[in-house]
């Protein structure tokens, strides 16, 4: 059995990549831009910058993401393996 700090570990030198792409895709094909999250559906403006840098942001805010633009996950976000 694992311990906590050997998972933290293990992910912390794994080099894990969530990325954004496919959300901007989206977002153009609906006709939403970055205004759109702030103005009309109250996102910070720093969570719209995590998300042009593919920096972490919470399940919460994919969630309002999947809400927003009524996608799924997979819309939205991608997994990409560093090589």
């Amino acid at each position: 059995m694992a311990t906590i700090a050997g998972i933290i570990l293990a992910v912390k030198g794994a080099d894990i990549m969530i990325r954004y792409a496919p959300l901007w895709k989206t977002m153009e094909a609906q006709g939403a831009t970055t205004y759109t999250l702030r103005y009309k559906h109250g996102m910070s403006h720093a969570t719209v910058q995590r998300l042009q840098k593919d920096m972490p942001v919470s399940t919460h805010t994919l969630n309002k993401l999947c809400q927003i633009l009524n996608c799924r996950l997979e819309d939205i976000a991608e997994y990409v393996p560093d090589k």
